[in-house]
């Protein structure tokens, strides 16, 4: 079925007809296909499915290569980003081909599916502009967080559910709720990562959000729980690059507070959501994916 998949997606790339974009293309590792397996276990294999994941991959791929950008990341799934080997200016112009390939694609498939990855893809740019926005200073508040991590990430799955189920006339309302939570719960998880997994596993330094300027929910939740001379010294920490000494600090109050045990939890909340829908819709491998969403190390 990931065959196929990874056939269209090259087929696009080579009706662009461009040499300079297939062997730049080549230089982006593949990754999990996550939105794609998600809309190929939703729709029958046809071709329409097949299209809507390969257009779905090129778009998610657009995105990383500005988030690179913008994050200023040279390292992608453990290997240079685009933007670290080949500079900016290149990065942001293959972005921009792979979402216009994308869009043009999009365009001979139904017009509500367009409509709903279409309006997607402003979310997630929304979220793109809030997520720098919020960098610029420690983000106390979860609502502004969930609100961009939904933006961000979870829009495109839920789009990407949704859509699938359109094309196999299933309730759309369902999917969409079930990508909806599953998106969620993968941002969380992938933000507890930052923290807890080891730079080789990550592709890049471990804690790299914080050092950002990136609050995510574990700092939103440890700002809570410290005390005000200790809030000082993590607001003091934020958006800068860390010692040894300090970023040891940050993980013993984590554990003193229960923070990543709380975080997990939340994660684990959505993805159970998650599985109750679907195993109404009597789908067991969504209900899988579900819980592949949160019992994951990298």
């Amino acid at each position: 079925m990931l065959d196929a998949l990874e056939r269209k997606i090259e087929q696009f790339i080579n009706e662009l007809n461009d040499e300079t974009t297939q062997k730049l293309y080549a230089q982006i590792p593949a990754g999990k296909r996550l939105r794609a397996a998600l809309i190929l276990k939703i729709a029958p294999h046809t071709l329409s499915s097949i299209k809507l994941a390969a257009i779905v991959e090129l778009i998610h791929a657009a995105s990383l290569l500005h988030d690179d950008v913008i994050d200023d990341a040279f390292m992608r799934r453990n290997k240079p980003s685009i933007n670290a080997s080949f500079g900016n200016k290149t990065a942001i112009m293959l972005g921009d081909i792979l979402y216009s390939k994308g869009f043009y694609e999009l365009c001979s498939i139904d017009t509500k599916v367009a409509q709903i990855i279409s309006n997607a893809v402003t979310q997630l740019s929304l979220g793109e502009q809030a997520d720098v926005v919020l960098s610029k200073k420690f983000n106390a508040s979860k609502h502004d967080y969930m609100k961009m991590i939904y933006q961000k990430t979870a829009s495109l799955i839920e789009a990407s559910s949704e859509a699938a189920a359109l094309l196999a006339n299933k309730d759309r309302v369902v999917y969409r709720n079930y990508g909806r939570a599953i998106g969620m719960a993968f941002q969380i998880i992938d933000d507890i990562l930052d923290i807890t997994a080891s730079s080789k596993q990550l592709g890049k330094p471990a804690m790299s959000d914080f050092v950002e300027g990136k609050t995510t929910l574990p700092y939103i939740y440890l700002y809570e729980a410290l005390q005000e001379n200790e809030r000082s010294k993590l607001l003091s920490y934020h958006g800068k690059k860390l010692k040894e000494q300090q970023l040891a600090w940050i993980e013993a109050k984590f554990k003193e507070h229960g923070i990543i045990e709380r975080c997990i939890h939340e994660a684990k909340a959505l993805a159970l959501e998650a599985t109750l829908m679907m195993q109404q819709e009597g789908n067991e491998s969504l209900q899988k994916i579900a819980q592949d969403m949160v019992d994951r190390d990298f």
